[in-house]
């Protein structure tokens, strides 16, 4: 049902502006997700028990997670377990609250399955989201699979001050999810790529992880760093504890696009998928024992197959779910299962 239906919402969505269809979606899920959530469920039900995977100390019922961006202020958390993911993540939210970039700012490329977008970390604050999160748990609506937050530096914040400014978010946040995310690789916040080198994300890591109290840490990367940034990045990670690193984030390339839209920002969907795999690669020969999420351009069971098989401990999507429908994961799901 979810499938036969997604090609008729698609169109009437797409005909919008994406910020607005986006907008649009996340309303109808904030307020009518139980019914269609149970929809969803009995056309797909959950990840078989034979996909549970261990990321760190989190057992992930799934191998396929919802990566941030989607869902930046939580507001359809209960939904998203019942499409199939096996953990979810929020964000990217920021100690305050800030609007983003100027409009337009998000742009559909249908053709090539990609998006393009320079949002700026557009979100309500981490302390909205604590208070947002709180009443989910005290409401019982609180969904079976981990939810982590996807932790970002506020546009406002100088890089000299970003650690504290991350560390707010994770203080705000810490006991209500399960791990955080430490968003330094995004392209759409001035400056904020720098928080990668060595200059600054050693102590940047350290103060989280104390601000953390003992919650899971993963450090996402960029798909633009070279081999040695890489490697000094993983490095890095390991030596402060972290639990794992998300491999990869939107590239500012626009190689594997039809046509160069104009536009700046960072580029997701099937055209990232060549450049993430290879930087995933890297990542995972850098990390070592250290678990290693990957992400970038995965439409298919037959990539989440090889990225698991490569020696990532799980994924994540969001942009093929734009394109591919609501019946995307489930359909991994029992592909993999059958493998």
């Amino acid at each position: 049902m979810l499938d036969l239906s997604w090609p008729l919402v698609r169109s009437v969505l797409f005909r919008l502006d994406a910020e607005r269809a986006h907008h649009l979606t996340l309303w109808g899920l904030e307020h009518l997700g139980r019914p269609i959530g149970a929809m969803a469920r009995l056309a797909g039900g959950t990840p078989p028990a034979s996909l549970a995977r261990r990321l760190g100390p989190l057992t992930l019922p799934g191998p396929v997670g919802l990566a941030a961006g989607l869902d930046k202020d939580g507001v359809a958390i209960p939904f998203w377990p019942s499409l199939g993911f096996g953990f979810v993540e929020v964000g990217t939210v920021t100690a305050h609250p800030q609007p983003g970039n100027p409009t337009p700012r998000l742009f559909r490329f249908p053709r090539d399955r990609a998006i393009v977008n320079r949002m700026g970390f557009n979100n309500h604050g981490s302390e909205a989201l604590a208070s947002r999160l709180r009443r989910l748990r005290e409401s019982g609506r609180w969904p079976d699979v981990p939810v982590g937050a996807n932790v970002g530096k506020s546009k406002v914040t100088p890089l000299e001050e970003a650690s504290g400014d991350y560390a707010t978010s994770v203080r705000r946040l810490q006991g209500l999810v399960d791990w955080f995310t430490v968003n330094v690789s995004s392209p759409n916040t001035p400056g904020l790529r720098q928080l990668q080198g060595a200059a600054f994300l050693s102590e940047l890591l350290h103060t989280v992880l104390d601000a953390s109290d003992g919650t899971p840490v993963l450090l996402k990367l960029s798909p633009d760093l070279s081999d040695e940034a890489i490697d000094s990045a993983v490095e890095l990670a390991k030596q402060a504890g972290v639990t794992g690193i998300v491999a990869t984030n939107t590239t500012i390339g626009r190689d594997g696009l039809t046509r160069d839209p104009g536009e700046a920002g960072g580029m997701s969907g099937r055209p990232l998928w060549p450049l993430a795999r290879d930087r995933i690669g890297r990542v995972l020969q850098a990390a070592g024992d250290l678990p290693v999420v990957g992400v970038g351009g995965i439409e298919d069971a037959e990539q989440v197959r090889e990225l698991l098989d490569a020696g990532c401990a799980a994924v994540q999507l969001y942009s093929s779910l734009i394109f591919q429908g609501p019946g995307l994961i489930h359909r991994m799901n029992r592909s993999l299962e059958g493998s």
